[in-house]
């Protein structure tokens, strides 16, 4: 006997080839969906949920409510770090003109210049490691060549390491390093991705200088500049391995950030606070949230204006 088959089928088959692309589309981003859902959703509703509690990790959790957010926008710790992130911040988005001044002057094709900028990019695959140790002896008071450097220019010597003013200030300097080299790729590859009728046509209008660069080259690297931005500021935020490396919070936890007070009182010997740590990592989480909407929305606008 034949077999029915179901009315259902040629329809889903109709529907199957009208959608073809957008099918496959979503077959190759599953997997993808599926491991960003587990290991970077499913965490932070969960860390999220663990700050309502007290727990050391070991023992039974007990339900608090609000009482780590009560404890913390009342920890004068937590604010120390929550100003050294807003400072990391604002110092560290200078990688992003610096990135691209470096990238337009390396943009040339002189004798030499594929080794001057492979010495502009080892910042950049150097370990952040190896850039800690290197600074904290650049930076030691007794024989550290900055030190050297403040003799040779007849400067006071200052300890940077060891100053509560002046710590942070020294570690968003190596931090900095890399973050430079890493904007000057980015913007590398945009430059080499112009459009060259584009600047030709200008060129043929008068634009030169200032105003080829904000009216012509500027505009092309808007990708460029959004990707730099993103990354640089939640690079800033969740600044830890550098100040773990070259004062561990310190002195007196002058120079510790959010993510590395996270770290102190939930998993360091001081801790083992973990609902304290939650509540810490979901203001910082929030904090992030609030700068890249603003930064998507921003390109959004600009989109719609440029459309």
């Amino acid at each position: 006997m034949r077999q029915s088959v179901s009315p259902l089928l040629p329809a889903i088959r109709v529907w199957a080839r009208r959608h073809q692309q957008g099918l496959a589309a979503s077959l190759f981003l599953l997997p993808g969906l599926i491991m960003f859902t587990v290991y970077v959703i499913a965490p932070i509703i969960e860390s999220i949920g663990l700050s309502f509690y007290s727990w050391d990790g070991l023992g039974k959790a007990k339900y608090i409510g609000l009482e780590n957010y009560v404890n913390l926008f009342s920890d004068e710790a937590f604010y120390t770090a929550l100003k050294n992130n807003i400072i990391w911040l604002f110092c560290y988005l200078l990688s992003v003109p610096a990135g691209l001044a470096i990238a337009l002057l390396l943009n040339q094709t002189s004798k030499g210049i594929r080794f001057i900028k492979s010495v502009f990019f080892f910042p950049f695959v150097i370990s952040q490691v190896v850039i800690g140790v290197i600074f904290t002896l650049f930076y030691d008071p007794s024989l550290g060549l900055f030190v050297k450097l403040l003799h040779f220019f007849d400067i006071k010597p200052i300890a940077v390491l060891s100053s509560a003013h002046w710590v942070t200030y020294g570690i968003i300097v190596a931090g900095l390093y890399p973050q430079i080299a890493y904007c000057m790729i980015l913007y590398l590859t945009g430059l080499n991705n112009l459009r060259p009728d584009l600047i030709e046509a200008a060129r043929l209008e008068g634009a030169h200088g200032w105003k080829m660069l904000f009216k012509i080259v500027l505009p092309q690297l808007r990708a460029a500049t959004f990707i730099a931005v993103v990354v640089t500021v939640i690079g800033s935020l969740r600044s830890f391995d550098m100040i773990s490396i070259m004062t561990q919070g310190g002195p007196y936890g002058s120079s510790a950030t959010l993510a590395y007070y996270m770290y102190e009182v939930a998993l360091s010997e001081y801790g083992f606070r973990m609902g304290y740590g939650a509540a810490v990592a979901t203001v910082l989480f929030l904090i992030m949230l609030v700068f890249i909407v603003f930064i998507l929305h921003r390109v959004y606008m600009q989109e719609r204006e440029t459309s």
